[in-house]
């Protein structure tokens, strides 16, 4: 398992963004998205070098059964989450923040 993992305010407000969308769809759904993020942060810690490379030297791991992506740097002992972004967005939104 990875010693440190850091997740940057940018990452934390997009989860909590998509959390509130969900939930106001309907009661429980965002409770069940932050279990799929949380157990796709868990598994990338376990093995951050399994998911190949999208952009530059960041990673992308694919949330279950949410249409989200979570953008992440593995450097030695540490994974760094840059953001969480709905696949359907702009790329151009990830790549801006990811550079």
């Amino acid at each position: 398992m990875v010693k440190s993992l850091i997740i940057l305010s940018e990452a934390e407000q997009d989860i909590i963004d998509a959390y509130d969308w969900y939930q106001n769809q309907e009661l429980g759904l965002g409770e069940e998205f932050l279990r799929c993020v949380d157990a796709s942060i868990q598994f990338m810690q376990r093995n951050p070098e399994m998911y190949e490379i999208a952009h530059a030297s960041y990673r992308r791991v694919l949330v279950r059964r949410f249409p989200y992506a979570i953008f992440y740097e593995y450097f030695e002992s540490l994974v760094t989450v840059y953001g969480v972004f709905h696949c359907s967005q702009n790329p151009k939104k990830w790549r801006n923040r990811l550079s």
